[in-house]
């Protein structure tokens, strides 16, 4: 049952054009228009020797984390709340709960497709290296999903409406993905930005998933701050989360 939910779930993002494009395919889009800029592909001192299509094949990673957490997941467990679907389920084998871990298994595969999809085109396209830490590339990409998804079920928890929940959502977006470096990378911020973005998800996120690609495992600060999140807004999320 749970193996056709996740299916199910699946088929119904990728129903949805615009959010399956920008959940999927927007993230490697990103990365081959800057690939295509001459000036992207040189080393940059300001970036230690690396190149800024290199930095930004991470941050594309972080980018389908966000869109996949703090939009699709929450608007979709409010609408199932607000339609009453979850409270229909409740007099089927299908439990809600079974229906909440299908969206959430489902969010994480798609997201892990997209994240294959821009390190393998970064690779192939550009020279981009491969994760030199594979396993803390991993475990990092673990870590944000969890911690932004945990986020996700937070704000699906109070909002009343699918609508509301998009909103919500789209408003934490932006300045999580600005200290995700989505518009300057992080480590051309001013130091005192650098540091604020530690302590964001997406900012503590890119960090993990750039130091593992650079051959290192996850710094300690930024494991601290993804499972600060995921633990402060899981269970935030369990206590207040409503089925009907």
């Amino acid at each position: 049952m749970f193996a056709k939910l996740t299916v199910v779930e699946l088929k119904l993002l990728a129903r949805e054009p615009v959010q399956a494009f920008f959940s999927v395919l927007f993230p490697t889009v990103l990365v081959v228009i800057l690939g295509s800029i001459p000036a992207f592909r040189k080393p940059a001192p300001e970036l230690g020797g690396g190149t800024y299509v290199g930095v930004y094949v991470g941050i594309a990673v972080a980018l389908t984390l966000a869109m996949l957490g703090l939009q699709v997941t929450p608007m979709a467990l409010a609408t199932y709340r607000e339609r009453g679907i979850l409270k229909r389920l409740a007099t089927t084998p299908a439990r809600p709960e079974m229906l909440l871990a299908a969206q959430l298994t489902a969010a994480l595969s798609t997201a892990a497709l997209a994240a294959a999809l821009v390190i393998t085109i970064g690779w192939i396209a550009f020279d981009v290296p491969l994760p030199r830490q594979f396993a803390g590339f991993v475990l990092a990409f673990l870590l944000t999903a969890l911690g932004v998804f945990a986020i996700g079920l937070f704000i699906s928890s109070l909002a009343p409406t699918g609508k509301a929940a998009n909103s919500i959502g789209t408003l934490l977006f932006f300045p999580s993905m600005f200290f995700a470096g989505l518009w300057t990378p992080r480590e051309v911020f001013p130091h005192v930005l650098q540091r604020i973005g530690d302590f964001t998800p997406l900012g503590a996120g890119e960090a993990a998933l750039h130091s593992a690609a650079t051959g290192h495992w996850p710094g300690l600060l930024s494991v601290t701050v993804l499972v600060g999140y995921l633990a402060v807004f899981g269970l935030g999320a369990a206590r207040l989360f409503r089925w009907s």
